[in-house]
């Protein structure tokens, strides 16, 4: 079992930065692919980024990559979102979530575990 706490959201002007945090729980956290979703009103839950174990392999939606960096510190049981360059379309609640299939995924589905969610919104 893994909890997740996500933290770091809140409101910033277009071309500012947030760095979203995920503290996870328990001792293995460092065998779990961690992924980072959003989601904005009335629209589905989207992929952002996703970090393998290691955090030596990562993937980014279309829509972030140049400008949001996922990273993790196994030592710590925490994952981050690095979000530069924000946008008024990147306003959302954003989503950690953990899967134990040992690969980077985009498909929410094969995450078994999520977090509460951190509010993210950027004005223009």
């Amino acid at each position: 079992q893994v909890q997740l706490v996500e933290s770091g959201g809140g409101l910033v002007q277009a071309g500012g930065s947030l760095r979203l945090s995920c503290k996870a729980s328990g001792r293995t956290f460092s065998s779990y692919v961690m992924g980072w979703f959003r989601q904005a009103p009335g629209k589905e839950r989207e992929f952002v980024a996703t970090i393998s174990t290691s955090g030596r392999s990562t993937y980014y939606a279309d829509s972030v990559k140049g400008r949001f960096t996922i990273s993790r510190d196994n030592a710590e049981n925490t994952v981050y979102l690095q979000m530069n360059n924000l946008k008024p379309d990147d306003t959302a609640i954003y989503y950690c979530a953990a899967t134990n299939r040992g690969l980077t995924t985009v498909v929410a589905s094969l995450y078994d575990y999520w977090g509460q969610g951190t509010q993210v919104t950027v004005s223009s």
